[in-house]
């Protein structure tokens, strides 16, 4: 009995302190209900600004998706000598094909090869005058996905080491170039978002300082009957946090606008080029992250703005 006495308390006290929270908690929402306008404003500021690098991060993620397919269609072509037989060339491409890191392995005769040029440069008659085929038989190798630029490269050089292989050549400059860019585009979001997390910060700073200034008559009574500076700053730390949540959800808004207007010609665009590629949004934890970065900007805006007024607030 003596202990349940002793927990008692501080079971009180721990309710005590949910019950002034939810108190302010919904005290804070009420006042930007009665303010509609105004915070719809300042809710909006924020949400586009807080809309501009989710909207980055969703074009980002686009695009490495795309990238990633791509990936598919990297090609690598082993020339093979001109001793190497059709029967041995066939051979040698099953063998590639259940090599570790090979995704396929297609072999191309001379023919072949003969045939594809002339459909496609245009040349046909002038290869025709020629008595023998000067294009050598290829093998098409497709690495998996999974390796990276550096396994690819050093898996077509093992291959071209074949005694049956001339040369190898692997085309992923280009892809190498992507990769570089979309590093940089990466880069440069963040510093976006950095720059754009400060102007949240001083977006809610100085709507709080105008609410202090307004309820400057009501601090300095509250500091009269003794009020701890706890208990004024925590309305406005709720009030920041209101901000925040409503930016973001308008952010989210935004940005799901922005793919409903996009998704109708980015399918145009997919089909045109015969892939199965859709717009994708925000995921679940994006959600959650871009929620959670409006809260705590909101809450960071407030407190530093409280924290620095309310100290100039004291009573005459």
């Amino acid at each position: 009995m003596a202990n349940a006495d002793r927990k008692q308390p501080k079971q009180g006290f721990v309710s005590r302190l949910l019950e002034k929270h939810a108190q302010v908690f919904f005290f804070s929402l009420g006042r930007l209900y009665r303010n509609p306008i105004g915070t719809l404003l300042t809710a909006a500021v924020i949400g586009i600004t807080l809309a501009l690098p989710a909207g980055l991060h969703v074009v980002m993620k686009n695009l490495n998706a795309i990238s990633y397919s791509w990936e598919g269609t990297l090609q690598a072509s082993l020339f093979l000598t001109d001793s190497t037989g059709p029967d041995r060339g066939q051979n040698l491409a099953r063998e590639i094909g259940k090599r570790k890191g090979i995704e396929q392995a297609t072999y191309i005769s001379k023919d072949q090869s003969l045939a594809e040029f002339k459909a496609l440069s245009g040349f046909g008659e002038a290869l025709d005058v020629l008595d023998d085929n000067p294009l050598p038989a290829v093998i098409v190798v497709v690495p998996r996905r999974d390796l990276g630029p550096d396994a690819i490269e050093a898996l077509i050089v093992e291959l071209g080491k074949l005694p049956e292989v001339d040369f190898a050549k692997l085309d992923q400059k280009w892809l190498e170039r992507l990769y570089s860019i979309l590093a940089i585009v990466e880069r440069a979001i963040l510093l976006i978002a950095g720059v754009l997390g400060l102007a949240v910060i001083v977006t809610v700073g100085n709507t709080i300082r105008l609410d202090i200034e307004n309820r400057r008559d009501e601090i300095v009574v509250m500091k009269l009957v003794g009020a701890p500076d706890d208990f004024i700053r925590r309305p406005f730390l709720y009030t920041g946090f209101w901000y925040g949540v409503t930016g973001a959800f308008i952010a989210l808004l935004l940005v799901n606008l922005a793919l409903i207007a996009l998704a109708g010609p980015a399918a145009r665009l997919s089909g045109l080029y015969d892939s199965a590629f859709t717009l994708t949004g925000l995921s679940f934890g994006g959600v959650l992250l871009m929620f959670a970065c409006g809260c705590g900007l909101g809450l960071m805006g407030a407190y530093w703005t409280v924290t620095r007024h309310l100290s100039k607030i004291e009573p005459k």
